[in-house]
């Protein structure tokens, strides 16, 4: 049988092949620079990466995927769903970036993180005055048609999911919601098909969730609406992150042209396809290249699935593409090549490298090239450490975890750290100056000596503790000058990782983080914290949190080998840290906090797969600090995710006190303990660090107020929502000195009461 399958790619990176689009972004919000300028410097960053596209052999090409801030975020002032406390602002920038970063009048919206990935987005607040204000997806295609000469694929995040992410509504008015944006769907379709487009991709990753059977009914209704009165415009609706639930009521009714399924992360769809068969009257978009890992595709193995695809279904035209959006990925490989060892990066693939896979798999389906020759096996074979192996299969995971009950640790840590009632702290980072910035490049570029650049990083230590101890904080921190990230710091300190110089991925916004590779067992040759802590500690009477980051961030923050689990990836992680807690004790620091930033966001996406993750996951946090003393205070932090479903896995932890973003959704995260008794330490975040926005001490109380009805006030703790790495030292220090305001008004309060 002939075939002639096509390529098609989706959600490119946004950010540019040097961050361009962080320079521009931070320049227009600094006004160094103009809108007209702006506008023009990120029109070039889309110009070039809709360019490459064409260049590297892409049939169907995507518009629509390119976004100022966030694509969710730009859906909600398409339909002029905004808050009301932005309706005061005229100009669109002003208005759009105020809901994304807030202002010296209005609280941002709420920012989370997108299915189980390290992408943020900014949850629309549903208002019910839905309208369309502008057809995006009509202005990026006529842009690219005019600039490019490109007749491109517009994409848009589709009703079901953007419905379904949305807060603001209740239970009830999710169909008649549904059904109300779905008609404005409709008008930015008819506009598109009059203008020439062909085929339009509707986002909906939300359709691998756990859905109810009457969410069916709910998502057929909608897609009726949405292509009501259309004559020829084809529909493909893309599902990605997992398998597509409810399958085969899903692909038999939906009334659309094609359908996207992801075949990297899982078999369930190619089963499901085995099981129940794929309609003729609908195309199928195979996502068999991984938008979200970087290991190279197996060749041989993947043109087996293309022809398992092209046999099942009899579509000889296949459509094949990367399984999720590309921005989860780093752009190139290009300048990696004197950065990482041959051997690996033989393993390695990038966005532009996945678009040169598609392309290459479309040489062999269609013309019969040569199939290239991969020793990807034994490879991975080299990076093995045996002692590590046998490390980990001698945990008992029965057995995991500290002695001593909480309540006994807790009093005890107490009376040796005689803090205060509502003590408060901050989470680890400070300003990254670009004087911090300028002396790590130095530094790295051999300008500097490792001599001097210690004495700078100690001076600087040395200025953000007296800072903290003029504004009144009780716990401090040093203030991590010494780290770029969080996660890529650990990756170049231990062993069994690799890092790149130009690996960037968008996390949200302007911010872009380099997430370390892990490509062999994992071990720490030497500490990694310790040294920076003990200085800190030495310049004041107050405790110093010595500060890592847990196994699971590290894990779901890196691009993570597949040769083993993940649980075991975690667990040799958790191994590892856990020399660097007891040092960090051993040399005196009474508070250690491990940062499980991303416990949440690893979780699977479907219920039945998410008590496993759970299990290992609490298991490799306690591992890391079981034989601490009882003494010794454990915190940990998790920031932007939903907490609700995993709270009894958080107080599995068994950490002594927990930091949790509360800030931009006012507390409401305390509901959750409305229903637990959380007898453990708290704080929740009482600011957002992610706005230039100072708050007042009276929004801060407000949330103390809120929250210390359902938590005893023995363990509340009063700390910003997240590191302060990203924000500007004059705002960071009024915002700390509200807060610590706050908390002493809430001291002074509280203080003869008994609960």
């Amino acid at each position: 049988m002939s075939k002639s399958i096509q390529t098609k790619c989706f959600g490119y990176p946004k950010i540019g092949e040097n961050r361009e689009l962080k320079k521009a972004l931070e320049s227009y919000w600094s006004k160094k620079i103009s809108k007209e300028e702006f506008i023009e410097q990120v029109e070039s960053i889309n110009y070039t990466r809709i360019k490459k596209q064409k260049e590297l052999g892409i049939d169907l090409i995507s518009s629509n995927d390119f976004s100022l801030y966030d694509f969710i975020l730009d859906l909600s002032t398409m339909f002029g769903i905004i808050p009301q406390r932005f309706s005061n602002l005229n100009d669109d920038f002003d208005l759009y970036f105020s809901m994304a970063r807030g202002n010296n009048d209005a609280v941002a919206c709420e920012m989370t993180k997108w299915f189980d990935t390290n992408y943020h987005y900014i949850v629309p607040e549903i208002n019910e005055n839905f309208k369309i204000k502008k057809n995006r997806p009509l202005e990026s295609y006529k842009w690219a048609r005019e600039t490019l000469n490109i007749k491109t694929v517009p994409i848009i995040t589709g009703p079901f999911t953007f419905i379904k992410l949305a807060k603001g509504y209740q239970k009830k008015d999710f169909a008649r919601l549904l059904f109300e944006i779905s008609n404005l769907y409709n008008e930015i379709l008819k506009e598109l098909e009059e203008n020439g487009v062909q085929t339009v991709q509707i986002d909906e990753p939300a359709l691998v969730l756990d859905i109810e059977d009457k969410e069916v009914e709910y998502l057929v209704k909608s897609y009726n609406i949405i292509k009501k009165d259309l004559k020829h415009l084809n529909i493909h609706v893309q599902t990605y992150y997992e398998s597509l639930s409810k399958y085969d009521d899903i692909v038999k009714r939906l009334p659309v042209n094609g359908l996207g399924l992801d075949f990297v992360i899982n078999n369930e769809n190619l089963e499901n396809i085995q099981k129940y068969g794929f309609p003729n009257d609908k195309k199928l978009i195979a996502g068999i290249v991984s938008g979200r890992d970087i290991w190279k595709v197996n060749y041989e193995e993947t043109i087996e699935l293309i022809d398992k695809l092209i046999d099942l279904t009899g579509q000889k035209d296949l459509i094949i593409s990367n399984s999720c959006p590309l921005f989860h990925l780093p752009i190139s490989l290009e300048k990696e090549k004197d950065n990482i060892q041959p051997d690996l990066i033989k393993l390695l693939s990038f966005a532009d490298e996945r678009l040169n896979e598609l392309n290459i798999l479309k040489g062999i389906v269609n013309k019969g090239n040569a199939i290239p020759y991969q020793n990807i096996q034994s490879i991975q074979k080299t990076f093995n450490n045996q002692k590590v192996l046998n490390d980990v299969s001698e945990i008992t995971e029965d057995e995991i975890g500290r002695l001593a009950r909480f309540d006994y640790r807790y009093q005890k840590q107490l009376e040796i750290l005689n803090l205060p009632l509502f003590p408060s702290t901050t989470i680890g980072s400070y300003p990254q100056t670009s004087e911090v910035r300028k002396a790590r490049a130095d530094y790295r570029k051999n300008l500097i000596s490792k001599k001097d650049y210690d004495i700078f990083i100690k001076n600087k230590i040395k200025e953000v503790i007296k800072i903290q101890e003029d504004i009144g904080l009780d716990v401090l921190v040093h203030g991590e000058f010494e780290r770029t990230d969080m996660v890529e710091y650990f990756g170049q300190k231990l062993d069994g990782f690799v890092f790149t110089k130009n690996g960037w991925v968008q996390s949200y916004g302007s911010r872009c983080v380099r997430p370390p590779i892990i490509y062999g067992d994992v071990s720490r040759p030497k500490k990694m914290t310790v040294d920076e802590v003990i200085y800190a500690q030495s310049l004041t009477k107050k405790p110093v949190k010595g500060m890592i980051t847990g196994p699971v961030t590290i894990l779901n923050w890196s691009f993570f080998r597949k040769d083993i689990s993940k649980k075991e990836i975690a667990f040799q992680i958790a191994l590892a840290l856990k020399k660097e807690v007891m040092d960090l004790e051993s040399a005196g620091i009474q508070i250690i906090q491990i940062d499980e930033a991303a416990f949440r966001e690893g979780m699977p996406l479907k219920k039945t797969k998410q008590r496993d993750y759970l299990d290992w996951a609490v298991k490799a946090f306690k591992l890391t600090n079981e034989d601490v003393q009882a003494e010794t205070q454990i915190h940990t932090h998790m920031c932007y995710s939903e907490f609700n479903e995993i709270i009894a896995s958080i107080y599995a932890m068994d950490s002594d006190v927990i930091s949790i973003e509360a800030s931009r959704s006012k507390g409401e995260i305390i509901e959750v303990f409305e229903q637990l008794n959380y007898n453990h330490g708290i704080g929740l975040g009482v600011y957002d660090i992610h706005s230039p926005r100072v708050p007042t001490v009276k929004e801060i109380e407000i949330i103390i107020e809120r929250s210390i009805k359902v938590i005893d006030n023995k363990l509340f703790w009063i700390n910003p929502d997240c590191g302060l790495k990203t924000r500007g030292y004059d705002e960071t220090f009024k915002a700390l000195g509200n807060m610590v305001s706050a908390a002493k008004k809430a001291r002074k309060r509280y203080n003869n009461i008994t609960v």
